[in-house]
């Protein structure tokens, strides 16, 4: 979902070190041979105003933007402690709640489509404004649903919201950090999304469902707010002409003493090449210089979505009753505090082992992980070792969770940014959207009946699943830790 954030990230790393050794060059010519101390120390002075001016605006802005991100955390989690609740209240059938959980899904593939082309019209503000505002209808048709019928259609709004957030939150972060920060604050966006997750596990084992969905009307109303008060994306406005604006955005960003010309005519030049570059199709995709890419790049989300991840979360609580545990409420807020701390270790540790290994590792976790919770269903179903089943389930998800969490989360989004040529990087980006969520909902819209049929069946799928990703990874992924992005497209042709 990140992934076109970081598309652009890497397409504009690979034009700055050209403008910026052009910069250098012409900084030295332009200084002046003597500098007396005074004038020395104001210079110092002012520069380091404008830092923490520049830093201060940016992380004020960030944080705004992640609020997006927690409320895609608040939506993806809703529907794990809340299972319980609203059939009871709903009488809903377990068909019925299948296709309320997994019909998020279906409005965020659509979201996650038009978001592009929406954020473009509407600006990246705009854009975040819009998803909120969906966001808000969901959570309120949710609210007041008394059947089946509004309680989906509430769903759909949220689906809908958050897959444009799932775009536009992590380009904007990235179009407006300066590139010694951007890596760092665009991990948030994952980062608050688990946040979202693990607080909406945890309060929703408190508060009955229809109160959970007053509180996910909380970070919509503080990014509505929020976006009142910081500048719109000064690549967007560049890209759209506004001159002035751009100079103004940029100049807030950056801070009032910072010399941002250089910045300036970068953007413009970056805008001027992009423009160049001639119109892919998803048809180009399927040329046989990009073959091995596209395997990749849709092999990797294929198989992060058949590990069963969003059919775990989704219904964690029901997981965790057949487990024998007297309610899902503990299971759910262990899941919760999980989540998080693996998810930073993760991407601490991403640039430091490689891509290869850390997925690998990851998915052996998560297929053991896999493998326990099927051992603890089936003792269950054939009573044996009854005492130690709950705890057996307990510690093989939250393996699974966790091994998730390290690498198989977010490293194949971050590959996604590596392995497309910048020419159809668009177009690629948005095959890799479109499987995602298809299978997201694939997963999720099936969990709840391939459990009816087999409940240690089930994770036994998800844990081969994940052992093939193992062999997927080690065979055909390459790694591109410290790698150009030349070097990485010279071997993927090869």
């Amino acid at each position: 979902m990140a992934i076109m954030a970081i598309n652009q990230d890497l397409e504009k790393g690979d034009q700055k070190g050209v403008v910026l050794d052009q910069q250098v060059d012409e900084l030295a010519l332009s200084e002046p041979l003597l500098v007396y101390p005074d004038e020395k120390e104001a210079t110092n002075a002012a520069a380091a105003d404008s830092d923490a001016g520049s830093l201060f605006m940016v992380l004020v802005c960030t944080f705004v933007a992640v609020c997006g991100s927690f409320e895609f955390g608040c939506c993806v989690g809703y529907s794990a402690p809340t299972q319980a609740g609203i059939r009871d209240d709903l009488r809903l059938s377990l068909a019925e709640y299948s296709v309320f959980g997994s019909i998020v899904t279906i409005g965020a593939m659509i979201g996650a489509v038009m978001s592009g082309h929406i954020a473009d019209f509407l600006g990246r503000k705009g854009a975040m404004r819009m998803s909120a505002i969906y966001c808000i209808i969901g959570w309120l048709v949710v609210y007041f649903s008394q059947a089946a019928l509004p309680l989906d259609i509430g769903r759909f709004c949220l689906g809908y919201g958050i897959g444009v957030l799932s775009y536009v939150v992590p380009v904007f972060i990235a179009e407006i950090t300066p590139k010694h920060l951007r890596g760092g604050l665009t991990t948030l966006n994952q980062l608050m999304i688990c946040t979202g997750v693990s607080v909406t596990f945890i309060i929703g084992t408190i508060i009955s469902w229809r109160m959970l969905a007053l509180a996910g009307l909380i970070p919509c109303g503080s990014l509505l707010f929020g976006l009142c008060f910081i500048p719109e994306s000064p690549r967007w406005l560049a890209k759209v002409g506004q001159q002035r604006e751009f100079e103004v955005a940029l100049r807030r960003l950056r801070g009032k003493n910072a010399d941002i010309s250089h910045e300036t005519a970068e953007i413009k030049d970056y805008i001027v090449t992009l423009e160049s570059l001639p119109k892919a199709t998803i048809l180009d995709l399927f040329q046989g210089r990009y073959a091995r890419s596209v395997i990749v790049g849709v092999g990797l989300m294929v198989f992060q979505q058949l590990s069963g991840i969003n059919g775990i979360l989704f219904y964690a609580s029901e997981t965790f009753v057949q487990a024998g545990f007297s309610s899902g409420k503990l299971g759910t807020i262990a899941m919760g505090l999980v989540q998080i701390p693996v998810t930073a270790l993760g991407a601490l540790l991403m640039d430091k082992t490689g891509r290869r290994p850390l997925l690998m590792m990851s998915a052996t976790g998560a297929s053991v992980g896999c493998l326990l919770t099927g051992a603890a269903l089936y003792f269950k179903g054939h009573e044996i070792l009854l005492g130690w089943v709950p705890l057996l389930a307990l510690s093989g998800i939250l393996l699974y969770l966790g091994s998730f969490s390290l690498g198989l989360g977010a490293i194949p989004w971050v590959m996604m940014s590596e392995i497309f040529p910048i020419n159809i990087k668009g177009v690629a980006g948005s095959l890799v959207t479109l499987v995602t969520w298809f299978g997201s909902w694939a997963v999720s819209f099936t969990f709840n009946f391939l459990m009816s049929w087999s409940s240690p069946g089930t994770f036994f799928i998800y844990g081969g699943v994940c052992a093939l990703t193992v062999l997927f990874v080690a065979k055909i992924v390459p790694e591109t830790k410290g790698r150009t992005l030349e070097e990485i497209q010279e071997d993927l042709s090869s």
